[in-house]
C-alpha cells in the first residue's frame, strides 16, 4: 500500500471513477455547476441539435460558464456521454412484483426502444459507455437476477441477457437510421420513401434474382409498422431463449 494512503483510497496511478466522485460527499460548491446540471444541459443539446453538437465549448455556453469550468467536473467526452446515458435511463424500471424472466426482459426491451427513439443520439454511443453507468447497471442487474432464479449457470444467464440487449439496440439503431435517412431526404411516410426508391427497386426486382423479396414487396401489409416488427422479433428471440434453456 502506498505510504499515507488509506485502505480503499485510489492510488496516484488510478483516479477515482466518475461515479465514485458523484457519490462522495460534496464540498461546499464554489459555483452552482454540478454533474447533474451538466448532464441535463448536455441531454437538452443532444435532443435539440444532435449528439455531434455536444461539445465542451457548446456545453459551457449553454451553462453560462467558461469551458475550463466544465472540464473541472467532466474529464472528457466519454464521461459526458456516460452522464447523459445515465440521466435518460433513470426511469427504466419494472415493478418489483414482476418476477417472470420473460416479462422482465420484455418490459425493459420495449422501454429501451422507446427511450432510444426519444433520444436518437443514443444509437451512436459506444457500447461500454451505454452499459457502465449506475442506471444501466441497475437495468442489467434486474434482468440478470430474473434469469438467475431459473437455475441457469452464470455464462448462460449473461449470454441470454446479451442476446436480448443486442437485438434491442440493433433494431432501434436501424429504425433510427431509417428515420434519419427519410428526414434528410424530406420523405414523410413509407409510401413516399418507396416511391422515391422505386426506380432502383424496379430494376433490381426486374432482374428476376430476388423473387422472395418481390413477394414481400407485393404482399406485405405491415411494412411501416415498426412497433409490431420490433415486438415480433423480440418475441422470436425470447422464444428461442426459452426453448434453448428450457425455461
Amino acid at each position: 500500500m502506498a505510504v499515507g494512503k488509506k485502505p480503499g483510497e485510489a492510488s496516484g496511478a488510478e483516479a477515482p471513477s466518475l461515479w465514485e466522485r458523484m457519490e462522495r460527499p460534496a464540498p461546499a460548491p464554489r459555483t452552482s455547476l454540478t454533474l447533474d446540471r451538466i448532464a441535463a444541459a448536455a441531454v437538452e443539446i443532444a435532443d435539440e441539435e444532435g449528439g455531434a453538437a455536444v461539445t465542451m465549448r457548446r456545453l459551457a455556453t449553454k451553462l453560462g460558464v467558461a469551458p475550463m469550468a466544465a472540464y473541472r467536473h467532466v474529464g472528457g467526452k466519454d464521461d459526458l456521454w456516460a452522464l447523459m446515458i445515465d440521466r435518460v435511463s433513470r426511469d427504466l424500471a419494472v415493478p418489483d412484483s414482476m418476477t417472470d424472466w420473460r416479462e422482465v426482459l420484455r418490459s425493459y426491451a420495449l422501454q429501451t426502444r422507446e427511450l432510444m427513439l426519444a433520444h436518437p443520439w443514443m444509437a451512436a454511443m459506444p457500447t461500454p459507455v451505454i452499459m457502465l453507468t449506475p442506471s444501466r447497471m441497475a437495468v442489467a442487474e434486474r434482468q440478470l437476477a430474473a434469469l438467475t432464479v431459473c437455475g441457469l449457470d452464470a455464462d448462460s444467464v449473461m449470454a441470454a441477457f446479451r442476446a436480448v440487449t443486442s437485438f434491442v439496440h440493433g433494431s432501434a439503431q436501424t429504425e433510427i437510421a431509417m428515420r434519419d435517412y427519410q428526414e434528410r431526404n424530406g420523405w414523410t411516410s413509407g409510401d413516399e420513401t418507396r416511391q422515391a426508391l422505386a426506380p432502383q427497386m424496379r430494376y433490381l426486382v426486374g432482374t428476376g434474382r430476388y423473387p422472395t423479396f418481390e413477394q414481400y414487396a407485393l404482399n406485405a401489409s405491415r411494412k411501416d409498422d415498426r412497433a409490431w416488427e420490433f415486438e415480433f422479433g423480440l418475441d422470436c428471440v425470447l422464444d428461442g431463449i426459452a426453448q434453448r434453456l428450457g425455461i
